[in-house]
């Protein structure tokens, strides 16, 4: 397996993103699964940090776009540029078409550019105007969105949210965290490098994810999957409190989300076989914003994390 060589770029990105472990672990799960990715978190605790730091680190163009509310989707996609010198139109490719794309603050833009990154990412196309176009082999969204303050932002679409294979709740770090962050700081500040950094190139991305796919996965593990995911649509048959937190459950995605990131996580770990343990841990990021929560469950602060600890602890493991 090629795994060694991806643990070396997680213990490099944990070397640069402090106190982040989880985040910078799902970051690679959702490389190896080829799924996009939401990150979620208070401003400063790294987010767009741990995405360019990867970024750094992979065989492929890179490129950030700031997502603002007049931002247009010709300046995400690219458009038809008139050539005085020939007397045509040519198209002129936007940044989406890059190998590594981070979305930073995706909320903040309107429905029409919404709309253009949803074509993105569900089919690895754009269109411009009577043509598409298809995006590199290696494609990945990584974006970022800021929970606080929600003036000027634009609610994502459920079925945009559906095509996001994690979603990542980030955290503030601990004590200790926060004083090694000082340090890399200075650290960095005087051009010390902490670590040798890692490098990966697309076709060791396509060979693990091949090796991911291949991972035993017991008949009973998947019929766990299956489980968790059918609790959400009759939470009737497995608990009072699902029956009043959910409005509705997950789609079929998620079932195919669980299945390949609880492969990821066991791989990534050095095993050839998946435990019930890689589902439940994956179950969190794949379902979070998969579920739609009741009105009583909104108005009660309920947190979709509550939902899937329940639905854990209510569905019979593997």
């Amino acid at each position: 397996m090629h795994s060694e060589t991806f643990q070396k770029l997680q213990r490099y990105l944990n070397s640069q993103v402090i106190g982040q472990s989880e985040l910078v672990q799902q970051l690679l799960v959702a490389l190896l699964a080829d799924g996009h990715i939401l990150v979620e978190g208070p401003p400063g605790i790294a987010k767009t940090r741990a995405v360019q730091k990867l970024a750094e680190c992979i065989e492929g163009e890179f490129h950030r776009v700031q997502f603002t509310p007049d931002l247009l989707p010709a300046d995400l996609t690219g458009t038809d540029i008139f050539r005085p010198e020939t007397g045509e139109f040519t198209f002129q490719p936007g940044p989406i078409f890059n190998s590594l794309i981070l979305a930073d603050e995706i909320n903040r833009a309107p429905a029409k550019v919404q709309a253009a990154m949803l074509e993105a990412m569900a089919e690895k196309q754009i269109t411009a105007g009577r043509k598409t176009y298809p995006l590199p082999e290696l494609f990945l969204v990584m974006a970022t969105q800021n929970p606080i303050e929600q003036e000027g932002t634009y609610p994502l679409p459920e079925a945009q949210l559906d095509r996001f294979l994690l979603h990542l709740d980030v955290q503030y770090p601990d004590a200790q965290s926060e004083l090694e962050i000082l340090r890399l700081n200075r650290g960095e500040a005087l051009g010390m490098e902490a670590i040798e950094k890692a490098y990966i190139t697309q076709e060791q991305i396509f060979k693990a994810r091949k090796e991911v796919l291949s991972i035993h996965m017991a008949e009973s593990i998947e019929q766990y999957i299956v489980r968790l995911v059918l609790a959400t649509r009759h939470p009737e048959q497995y608990s009072p409190k699902l029956v009043e937190w959910l409005e509705m459950g997950v789609s079929p995605r998620a079932t195919i989300a669980l299945d390949r990131c609880a492969r990821a996580r066991a791989w990534l770990e050095g095993r050839d076989y998946v435990t019930p343990d890689d589902v439940q841990q994956m179950a969190f990021p794949v379902m979070r914003h998969r579920l739609l929560l009741s009105y009583p469950a909104q108005a009660e602060g309920v947190h979709p994390n509550q939902v899937v600890q329940q639905l854990i602890s209510t569905v019979g493991s593997a």
